[in-house]
């Protein structure tokens, strides 16, 4: 038995197996983190809890902290304040865990300024809740434990998964690009791969009971064992990213793969050529730009420039079949002149993408961004947010009238949340489908669909 098991068992032992304790998570920022809270999940239902969607019924408060943009500070202490007020009736404990907490300015304000949480832990000390929860119920104690972000893997974490047909599994933590204007390699550590037989073991376990689609996840996911310097001979024959993802369009039962989020620097010719023979992967392939402006893209230390991503691009579209692409674009990196806003939408305009993640630059303390004495006026970034906005939304329209008429693999996701007559799911890349309930489909069923109109934030199709 593990030290973790050990604890799981003294908690529900505690409770005398009485499952009448509840727990509610809150969970902020990116597909890692909910992964993450889905891990915090499983455990404390292990402990015994039940999952409750109101915070006022709740024993135990945990919130899955992010770090990436300033407003989620301001959003975290809102809710740590609304707690306070629970606490005041109930014996609840509040626990503080993620990215946020590896910050260390953030980590003091919660000490010194919100003496009623009880838990805090960090990304590497997640798999310790358990005890934590053990020495607060047991020993009356606050448990405030954030270890080196450079920590080791954890495998065998319990796990409860949201999606009974959709699950996400984890392949690579930690990021060793260092982008200016980012905080995560501070904060989640260098990058770390799991074995890769673990990854291909969840995955078979994933497909034995009933899930179809697997999102590969990492903060930089298509640079799984490229940082390794010695001989990749000794891992196997799964040794980089292109193979792994080979090996997991293996898998029988699965029946679509995707990834997030990816490097435009790691999409190496394998990668491409594992995209292109395998029908299996999502044909929307995520390419975080960033800047479409090849000075800035270099003061942000991506390694590309302007040429080399449209290039890319190109390649992609002409080596796999009906490949359409979503980004990530900043406005208003410190010092972005006009001129070079004016790149990033010259290349919105060339590539036509599917999705665009649109953020406001906002400085992160420590990063080398953050210092700079240009930043950008907020006025100034928000017009050329809306400009950016406004170009992307002109082109939906036209993106989506593509679709009508083509036979599209569904996977039915559930029905849809105006029209309990209608399914919902998305195309292979991405785009959300609703068509009319037929008798004998359930949900998690995968159904051809013929697209016959185009709405802009939805398809409509009809099942053949």
């Amino acid at each position: 038995m593990t030290e973790q098991e050990d604890f799981i068992n003294k908690v529900k032992n505690r409770f005398n197996n009485i499952r009448n304790h509840k727990f509610y998570i809150y969970t902020m920022g990116c597909e890692l983190n909910e992964n993450d809270s889905e891990k915090i999940s499983g455990m404390l239902t292990k402990m015994g809890y039940l999952e409750t969607d109101n915070k006022e019924d709740a024993d135990i408060i945990i919130f899955n902290t992010c770090c990436v943009r300033d407003n989620e500070e301001d959003r975290l202490f809102g809710k740590i304040g609304d707690i306070k007020k629970i606490k005041k009736d109930k014996d609840v404990i509040l626990a503080i865990g993620g990215c946020m907490m590896q910050e260390k300015a953030m980590l003091q304000k919660i000490k010194n300024s919100y003496n009623y949480v009880d838990i805090i832990f960090g990304t590497h000390t997640m798999q310790k809740l358990p005890e934590y929860i053990f020495r607060v119920l047991e020993e009356k104690v606050k448990v405030k434990d954030v270890i080196d972000i450079d920590g080791k893997i954890y495998e065998g974490i319990p796990i409860k998964r949201k999606d009974k047909y959709r699950a996400s599994v984890a392949i690579t933590y930690g990021c060793n690009n260092f982008c200016t204007f980012c905080i995560v390699p501070y904060v989640r550590g260098r990058e770390r791969d799991r074995n890769p037989e673990k990854i291909i073991d969840e995955v078979k376990s994933l497909a034995k009971d009933g899930y179809k689609e697997i999102t590969l996840l990492g903060q930089n996911v298509n640079s799984y064992m490229n940082h390794y310097n010695t001989d990749k001979s000794k891992f196997g024959k799964i040794n980089s990213f292109a193979t792994l993802l080979d090996e997991i369009c293996k898998i029988d039962g699965i029946e679509r793969v995707k990834f997030l989020s990816p490097h435009p620097k790691d999409f190496t010719d394998d990668v491409i050529d594992v995209i292109a023979k395998n029908d299996k992967v999502s044909r929307l392939i995520h390419m975080p730009l960033q800047s479409g402006n090849t000075k800035v893209l270099k003061e942000m230390n991506r390694k590309y420039t302007k040429e080399n991503y449209l290039e890319l691009i190109d390649k992609m579209k002409n080596k796999i079949p009906n490949s359409e692409f979503s980004t990530d674009i900043i406005v208003g990196f410190p010092g972005e002149t006009e001129e070079e806003f004016e790149d990033t939408l010259d290349v919105v305009r060339k590539v036509n993408f599917e999705q665009i993640f649109m953020f406001i630059y906002s400085p992160r303390q420590g990063t080398v961004a953050a210092k700079r004495d240009d930043q950008i006026p907020g006025n100034i970034k928000h017009i050329r947010f809306n400009k950016l906005k406004e170009l992307y939304e002109s082109q939906i329209d036209e993106n989506n009238k593509k679709y009508i008429g083509t036979k599209q693999k569904i996977l039915i996701e559930g029905l849809s949340k105006n029209n309990k007559n209608m399914f919902t799911g998305r195309t292979n890349t991405n785009k959300v489908v609703i068509f009319e309930k037929k008798e004998g489909l359930t949900i998690g069923e995968s159904v051809a669909v013929k697209i016959t109109e185009a709405h802009k934030w939805f398809l409509k199709g009809t099942i053949l």
